[in-house]
C-alpha cells in the first residue's frame, strides 16, 4: 500500500534497542503509516534484527534499500555503515559518509531529512541509547509540526539519548516502554479535528543512569 497519507515514524535506538524493539514490534498492530528504524548496529546484525523483528511484527520488515519506495503498513530497517535518508518524504536514499554523533546511521540524520507534511503526521521517537544522537532530529522534527517521543528514565537500559531529547524542550511525550506502542496507535488513528490526549509525563531529572555498554 503506498504511503499516499504520508504518516511516518522514525524510531531511533542504541544500547539496549534491539531487546526493546522486538517488545514493541511483537505488540504493535499494522498502523497505516511507513516506519523506520534506526538502530545503532555493527555490520552482519542488521540484517538479523530485521529477520527477527519481521518474524515478530504484524507488519513487513525488511532492511532498507537504496530507492524504497515508503508504503503504509511497513517497517524498513536502516542497515550498517550507511545514513538512512528521506527523499520528499516518499523514498529511501542510503548514503556512505561520516559518522554523525559518533554513529552511522545517524538518528539525527534520517530525522533531519524528514520534511514537513500537511498530508499526513511525522513522528519521532527516541529510545534508550548511549550519547545524544537524535536530539536534534527530534528538535527537527517538532519544528515541522511533528509529534515527538522520549522513553522514560525508568524503562531505559542506558538513559542518555532519551535524557538529551528530553533536555531540548521539544518532547511531547516522554513514555515508559508499555505505553509507547498504545501512543503511536493513537497518534496515527487520531482525527486531527479531535484532540490528542496530552498525558505526558515530565519527570524530574536529576542525574542519567550509568551511561556505558
Amino acid at each position: 500500500m503506498i504511503n499516499k497519507e504520508k504518516n511516518i515514524i522514525v524510531i531511533g535506538s542504541s544500547t539496549g534497542g534491539p531487546k526493546l524493539l522486538a517488545k514493541l514490534f511483537s505488540e504493535l498492530p499494522p498502523l497505516n503509516a511507513a516506519i523506520i528504524i534506526v538502530q545503532h548496529v555493527p555490520p552482519v546484525f542488521d540484517r538479523r534484527i530485521a529477520e527477527r523483528l519481521d518474524r515478530l511484527c504484524s507488519m513487513d520488515v525488511v532492511l532498507a534499500q537504496d530507492g524504497d519506495v515508503l508504503e503504509n503498513r511497513k517497517v524498513y530497517f536502516a542497515p550498517a555503515q550507511k545514513h538512512l535518508k528521506v527523499l520528499h518524504n516518499s523514498k529511501v536514499m542510503l548514503v556512505k559518509d561520516e559518522e554523525v554523533n559518533c554513529c552511522c546511521p545517524s538518528i539525527d540524520v534520517t530525522m533531519g531529512s524528514i520534511r514537513a507534511n500537511k498530508l499526513g503526521k511525522i513522528v519521532g521517537v527516541v529510545l534508550t541509547g548511549m550519547g545524544r544522537d537524535g536530539a536534534d532530529g527530534i528538535s527537527h522534527i517538532k519544528s515541522i509540526g511533528g509529534i515527538t517521543i522520549a522513553q522514560d528514565e525508568a524503562s531505559s537500559v542506558i538513559y542518555g539519548m532519551p535524557k538529551a531529547a528530553y533536555e531540548t524542550g521539544k518532547v511531547d511525550f516522554v513514555l515508559h516502554e508499555d505505553d509507547i506502542c498504545a501512543k503511536l496507535e493513537e497518534i496515527v488513528s487520531f482525527n486531527m479535528n479531535s484532540t490528542l490526549s496530552k498525558q505526558v509525563y515530565f519527570p524530574n531529572i536529576t542525574s542519567s543512569k550509568n551511561e556505558h555498554l
